[in-house]
């Protein structure tokens, strides 16, 4: 394989430019690569994301904003894990990804961390943060 594999998040509620830029500004050493945009003439809605690529602390992402509605969104069988370097780190990161989102387990000890959380941001995207 000559390139990297790289995570794609499909979006159903034309928010994945909102959704990129709240990480973008959430994480260190991120930024958006290229954005490209549905047309006035379609499929999806003028402005929208047909794709767009970004990293997240040297991580590439690519976005989009689904013009077709599907019978499936994001799920916290697969999410995104965050190796947090300090306690204010990880206590900032979980209560900006979990306002408006869903708590999956708040920061504990749960034995096979000293600190860990598990939740489901304001798009429906899944995070666990670890701090060893």
């Amino acid at each position: 394989m000559k390139k990297q594999i790289i995570t794609f998040l499909t979006f159903q509620d034309d928010n994945a430019e909102q959704a990129m830029n709240f990480y973008v500004e959430l994480f260190e050493n991120s930024k958006i690569i290229d954005i490209q945009r549905y047309g006035k003439d379609g499929p999806g809605k003028e402005g929208t994301l047909i794709r767009a690529i970004f990293e997240l602390n040297g991580k590439q992402f690519i976005c989009s904003d689904s013009y077709i509605t599907h019978e499936w969104t994001f799920t916290p069988a697969v999410s995104n894990w965050v190796e947090c370097e300090s306690e204010k780190e990880i206590e900032s990161l979980f209560e900006k990804l979990s306002e408006d989102g869903d708590i999956k387990m708040p920061l504990d000890n749960y034995g096979f961390s000293q600190r860990f959380g598990f939740t489901e941001d304001k798009f429906g995207v899944s995070w666990q943060l670890n701090l060893e």
